[in-house]
């Protein structure tokens, strides 16, 4: 069985979580406590030395960073709904997976990092810098989606999964871009039980 690393609070995890709910795949999820610091401990570290989450443990496979384990999973289990076997189709997931990490992780990071969970050590900065790059990145992810229902066409990817993850996570400091096709988009997104299943209750 699959085992992953994991803390419910981690946008990383979640886009991860909704795709094994989704799809049924059987894993064993293991609980990092970030908050008290045991993915700097040496024993995590052994696992994952980017000190981070999510790691997923497939036999003698180890892999740390979400979006190739999206890649990964729906590989070894032919989910090609999720991620198309067509080379132009597939690119274009990829290009979100990559715009999501590239350029909106860190702003999403920026925000809520600072806005919910660092308390009187926040960065009041960092936070409005975080907001001013997400004016630029909301007037991109509207454009995409203001005739689609979602990133890549009528049906969702996990492109979709992943920068949805991101949006989930701006609504834990009340941060989501005020944009009626980015909401409706994320409405739609909420709808699949398997991402249902990966918010933090």
């Amino acid at each position: 069985m699959l085992t992953l690393y994991h803390h419910p609070y981690s946008q990383h995890v979640r886009r991860v979580t909704s795709l094994l709910e989704e799809a049924g795949i059987p894993y064993k999820p293991v609980h990092v406590s970030l908050d008290n610091g045991e993915h700097m401990s040496e024993a995590f570290m052994s696992i994952n030395p980017n000190h981070q989450v999510p790691t997923l443990i497939d036999g003698s496979l180890k892999l740390h960073e979400s979006n190739a384990i999206l890649r990964y999973l729906c590989g070894k289990h032919n989910l090609r709904k999720w991620y198309p076997a067509d080379a132009s189709d597939a690119a274009v997931v990829d290009q979100w997976l990559d715009w999501n990490q590239s350029r909106l992780s860190q702003p999403v990071i920026d925000i809520v990092l600072n806005s919910v969970f660092l308390g009187d050590d926040a960065d009041a900065s960092a936070i409005e810098n975080g907001k001013e790059r997400m004016r630029e990145l909301t007037k991109i992810l509207s454009a995409a989606l203001r005739d689609n229902d979602f990133l890549c066409g009528d049906t969702p990817t996990i492109a979709d999964l992943s920068v949805a993850s991101n949006i989930s996570q701006l609504q834990l400091a009340d941060a989501v871009p005020d944009d009626n096709s980015i909401k409706a988009w994320y409405g739609r997104v909420c709808e699949i039980p398997g991402f249902k299943k990966s918010l933090p209750s």
